[in-house]
């Protein structure tokens, strides 16, 4: 199968690899809200393929890696049920293929039943992230569909109870996830998995990928860790680790049923153009092992069996991508914590259009380090938010990419305190061809 984002997650990068609609499930025509273009051409300067709300920070999970630092109790400053309802207009009015409410955990809000039935009514297809806990019941899931919830979307960190409730920190969260997941396939809700990838888990990769493929699921959104809120920079995993995670990615999405993305991983994009040359230098030429098992840069579809929409090209922090917080802030992504200002004074279109923040991470020219010259800077650019979190200066190099630009010098560069600019640099392979690649591997 192919690529997208349906982000259900945080960040911004967004390239998803698929492999088909899976046998059962709804048809995707009957899927698409009615009169939604299919393929519109999608300008970033003028709407977001991906808009995120933060219903709520409340949650009864104490994640090791949280980036909103969630605590049990709501906030009295949340968005009310007519604010939200306010934003799903303006979400409407945009056309964004891709909507998802997210916490905190969703659940804590009580009029969240209502909220995703006013943004079915309103056209808007709709994902949600709960936290597995007790609030995750079976009534709950089965209401949320009849509510006209598009695609669940729930986190697991680990093959066992054991490593993946130390990273939730709340025993019985591992089995709240199986049977959340279970009880949503009974009903034919679509299920996504989300996974944070740390040096925690990093070493039980295939263990999680041999739990996924028993669990009928539709994605499965491979996060990327940001030093943020909770996260920290010493759980990062290095950029050659990088690297072999993407490899893995990739010959997962070759054989699996399920599609695979990924978030705050943006070079992913540069490794499977490259992977793509590599193979047809090999005599592959256009016929990997399963037919577009990987096209990285494309044109928006609706082709997922719950007609959540699949992600155009470049997408990143505040390009493409938009997140509103329960306070009613408007973010670049969940992990880049520099507000443009609010929806409460200002339209989301004004914000996202024509804040300079926007407008200035929509524009590579300002990527500065071996991102600046890359020749990959319009389909990838970094995580912006990484390099915000290390760096603070969220136009600085990804920190985490092995790729020397084929312009920079191969001698390595050192920045301040010592520390090699794009976190551990690797030689340029000159047997990769620059951007743009031959139109067989798109």
């Amino acid at each position: 199968m192919v690529c997208d984002i349906s982000h259900i997650g945080l960040g911004g990068d967004s390239l998803k690899l698929f492999v088909g609609a899976n046998a059962g499930e709804p048809d995707v025509e009957r899927t698409r809200p009615q009169g939604y273009n299919s393929n519109p051409e999608l300008d970033f300067e003028q709407r977001p393929f991906v808009v995120i709300w933060e219903t709520t920070q409340a949650c009864d999970l104490a994640c090791v890696h949280c980036r909103a630092c969630a605590q049990p109790l709501r906030s009295s400053l949340e968005l009310t049920t007519a604010e939200g309802n306010r934003l799903i207009n303006e979400v409407a009015a945009l056309k964004a293929p891709v909507f998802v409410l997210t916490g905190g955990d969703p659940l804590k809000r009580p009029d969240i039943f209502e909220l995703v039935q006013y943004a079915t009514r309103q056209g808007v297809r709709t994902s949600l992230t709960p936290s597995a806990t007790p609030l995750l019941t079976q009534e709950a899931i089965l209401r949320l569909k009849q509510c006209g919830l598009a695609r669940l979307a729930i986190s697991l960190d680990g093959p066992t109870a054991d490593i993946h409730d130390a990273f939730r920190r709340v025993p019985g969260s591992y089995e709240w996830t199986l049977q959340a997941v279970r009880w949503a396939r009974e009903i034919g809700l679509p299920v996504q998995i989300n996974t944070t990838i740390t040096r925690h888990n990093l070493p039980y990769l295939d263990s999680i990928i041999v739990l996924l493929e028993q669990l009928d699921i539709v994605l499965w959104s491979v996060f990327f860790l940001v030093p943020t809120g909770r996260g920290s920079r010493v759980d990062l995993i290095s950029g050659e680790q990088f690297e072999q995670v993407f490899e893995k990615l990739y010959q997962t999405s070759r054989r699996v049923k399920f599609d695979i993305k990924s978030t705050e991983a943006q070079h992913y994009r540069r490794f499977l153009l490259q992977r793509r040359a590599e193979e047809k230098r090999k005599g592959n030429g256009c016929s990997p092992a399963r037919p577009n098992a990987v096209r990285p840069y494309q044109t928006f579809e609706m082709s997922s069996p719950d007609g959540i929409g699949r992600a155009p090209r470049g997408i990143n922090d505040g390009k493409g991508f938009v997140f509103i917080s329960h306070l009613g802030e408007v973010f670049p992504s969940g992990f880049l914590p520099i507000s443009a200002g609010s929806v409460r004074q200002r339209s989301l279109a004004d914000l996202y259009c024509h804040s300079p923040l926007f407008v200035s991470l929509r524009d590579t020219a300002n990527l500065k380090g071996k991102c600046g010259v890359c020749e990959f800077r319009e389909i990838c650019g970094g995580s912006r938010a990484r390099a915000y979190a290390l760096t603070r200066d969220m136009f600085a190099e990804e920190p985490c990419c092995v790729w020397q630009p084929r312009t920079v010098n191969r001698e390595r560069f050192t920045g301040k305190d010592g520390i090699e600019n794009g976190g551990s640099l690797g030689p340029n392979r000159d047997n990769f061809e620059p951007w743009p690649p031959d139109p067989c591997n798109l």
